[in-house]
């Protein structure tokens, strides 16, 4: 069964419900603190407590990066900007907004959140800030209903981190009959070729390289390849790449490479699956290579390629991350990564554009932009 159109939100697809929360992601919290002394006995093994462990997702504690975290160029096409990463700190006392109201006559309201890349602090805000978690990070809307759009590792300093979160978020939501899902970014398909093949050479179109060497490029962290679990993998594996959600086609990526895997949702994650479990390194290659693909929404025949998807798959709208909005609005530098002007990135919300049809829930995180959750409808 596939995730998504039409089901109701206590209804639990094979994609979520067959993995194992890490006792480290059900510690309870005590805001941003990483003494073991705020786990309450009883709540996990004594192996499990350690320093770094007592936080929402196994967060990295305030002002200290991760041994082994390396700074990267923030996204490709690259950017070429001054400074490292700009880290922006959540306050632990901050009041989270009111949970969104129970709706016992239907589906709770629908969220969405855009690429993370590691930045657990920033998504632990904006999750409070829309009222979905609480101040402890623990599930706070009832059941609402959230989507992640894919790409939570690479390039910021808590990759596993956040799918402990997501994962933990799956399991309290459905508890409180609303739902949290995610789908199959590039990113996760470069993880998990990363650590399944390694070295081993692939035929990349223009010559051999390796999911390793790839990696590394694309801002993949050491202190997440360490921290990497068979759950981890388990999970990632069973993502959907695309699904329908109340008119809004959610994907990870802005091209149309969706079709060729099939001319069904279902088709495309049944394929997306098989050839994940395959194990096949130039397979998984061609994959990551073609979710990798962007802009195909951006210019003149952008709305042509939106219809054409949504002619084939359904749904009114492409909900979509992947390409940060800051490249589609022109406010930093292009595929050349020639800047424009001096000033760095603003973002206010999402991108609405090729002609309304497309919305990007990429905010440009990584580069000093902002991490998005919204929710949908979004209107002009």
């Amino acid at each position: 069964m596939t995730q998504g159109a039409g089901q109701e939100p206590v209804v639990r697809t094979a994609t979520l419900r067959d993995f194992r929360v890490p006792p480290y992601a059900r510690v309870p919290v005590q805001g941003h603190s990483d003494h073991p002394g705020n786990v309450r006995p009883g709540d996990v093994p004594p192996e499990s407590v350690h320093p770094g462990n007592v936080h929402p997702g196994n967060a990295i504690p305030d002002d200290e990066l991760p041994d082994g975290y390396t700074p990267t160029e923030r996204d490709l096409p690259v950017i070429n900007r001054r400074g490292d990463t700009v880290q922006v700190r959540v306050d632990p006392a901050a009041v989270p907004a009111p949970a969104p109201a129970p709706r016992p006559d239907g589906p709770g309201p629908l969220y969405v959140v855009g690429d993370v890349h590691g930045y657990l602090d920033e998504l632990l805000a904006a999750l409070r800030e829309q009222g979905l978690i609480d101040a402890d990070g623990r599930w706070a809307a009832g059941n609402a209903r959230l989507w992640f759009l894919g790409d939570f590792t690479d390039r910021g300093p808590d990759g596993i981190g956040v799918i402990d979160l997501v994962m933990r978020l799956s399991a309290e939501a459905a508890a409180a009959g609303g739902y949290c899902k995610a789908l199959m970014g590039n990113h996760e398909l470069l993880l998990i070729g990363a650590k399944r093949f390694a070295d081993t050479p692939v035929n990349s179109g223009a010559g051999t390289a390796t999911f390793q060497a790839a990696w590394l490029l694309n801002g993949g962290q050491k202190y997440d390849m360490d921290r990497l679990q068979d759950v981890h993998l388990q999970w990632m594996s069973r993502l959907d790449a695309v699904v329908e959600e109340d008119g809004h086609l959610l994907m990870h990526s802005d091209t149309t490479a969706y079709l060729e895997y099939g001319t069904t949702i279902e088709d495309v994650n049944d394929t997306v699956h098989e050839i994940i479990n395959r194990n096949d390194a130039d397979e998984c290659w061609d994959l990551f290579r073609k979710f990798t693909k962007r802009f195909a929404f951006r210019d003149e025949a952008g709305p042509q390629a939106v219809r054409e998807l949504l002619g084939t798959y359904g749904g009114n709208r492409v909900v979509h991350g992947h390409s940060p909005i800051p490249y589609l609005l022109g406010q930093v530098g292009g595929e050349d990564g020639d800047g424009e002007g001096g000033s760095g990135p603003v973002v206010d919300g999402p991108h609405v554009y090729a002609d309304g049809l497309a919305i990007a829930m990429d905010g440009g995180v990584t580069m000093a932009g902002k991490l998005l959750v919204v929710r949908l409808p979004l209107h002009d």
